[in-house]
């Protein structure tokens, strides 16, 4: 599933098999078979809201989207995103890969660089299925900017995982990799937990699913009693590992879960461009941070 190569100071990265991006794209659904399987900032996995510039960091947080939950609220606003498509997204899209730290916050906004495109040519066809923005017009950037949804990530997590993760191919083909590797929807769906069914499932059992599934305990998070992100943990050589708890556990929070949740659907209001949206942006060329901010000096 992964192969290595050696990097400077004997480090390794994860690269996507060329195999496996060609079987995903000429067979739909083979990364993650759906009848099988599968801005604003982004909040940590646990241990608190705090943000901190780069100092290193300790685990990932591999954060997992249910578009049923998310496409409630942005299917008025969706003709740049995933949630107009001609059909429903019936499996878990990602959010970000995040590095951590025990803790508690995480980094952001580590190194200023321009966003490379032409790095993930070749990812587009299955970030655009697995890796949609689900949210409304452009998301944020670092230093002020706003951009494509997959810049946000990239600037503001993908930077600060130096030098595990050394550029923006290194750190949307490692998601990819786990996201197929961990395949929630698949190990859901194998438990007998219907995500487009409508029905309620108990959060412990749920829980329970995709810790025996994977050898560590997830966390959610819910909105209104709706599953809204399910998140996995990884140790920084990628092994799977508890998620922390998080803060947003009490009753009275906005992310907090109750007993039992639904995993809800949604009828897309499809546009015609719905499917180009994200990968048109950021194909746009971007202002680098030079130019954003004279004198900053631009990291290659």
């Amino acid at each position: 599933m992964e192969t290595r190569r050696p990097r400077r100071g004997g480090k390794k990265r994860f690269l996507l098999p060329l195999a496996l991006l060609c079987l995903a794209v000429l067979l739909p659904g083979a990364l993650l078979p759906p009848s099988a399987s599968a801005s604003s900032s982004s909040p940590a996995a646990g241990g608190g809201s705090r943000k901190r510039r780069w100092v290193g960091f300790d685990y990932y947080v591999l954060a997992l989207q249910w578009p049923g939950t998310m496409c409630r609220e942005t299917s008025n606003c969706c003709d740049t995103n995933g949630c107009c498509r001609s059909k429903p997204l019936k499996w878990f899209t990602i959010h970000g890969l995040w590095p951590q730290y025990n803790y508690g916050g995480w980094p952001s906004c580590c190194r200023p660089t321009k966003f490379n495109i032409n790095k993930i040519l070749m990812l587009m066809p299955i970030l655009e299925k697995y890796w949609p923005s689900l949210y409304c017009g452009s998301s944020s950037t670092c230093f002020g900017g706003r951009g494509p949804f997959w810049v946000h990530e990239w600037e503001t997590h993908g930077t600060c995982a130096y030098p595990e993760i050394q550029d923006e191919y290194d750190y949307f083909s490692t998601a990819l990799y786990l996201y197929s590797k961990y395949n929630v929807t698949k190990a859901l769906r194998k438990a007998r937990i219907r995500t487009t069914s409508g029905r309620k499932y108990a959060v412990g059992h749920i829980v329970a699913v995709i810790e025996y599934a994977f050898g560590a305990m997830p966390s959610l998070v819910c909105k209104n009693g709706l599953v809204q992100e399910l998140r996995l943990c990884f140790h920084k050589d990628y092994q799977p590992r508890d998620c922390t708890l998080e803060t947003g556990t009490a009753p009275n929070s906005r992310s907090y879960c109750p007993l039992y949740v639904t995993f809800p659907s949604y009828k897309p209001s499809v546009m015609a461009n719905a499917t180009e949206g994200i990968s048109n942006q950021a194909s746009k060329p971007m202002a680098s941070y030079s130019e954003q901010r004279p004198g900053l000096q631009v990291l290659k």
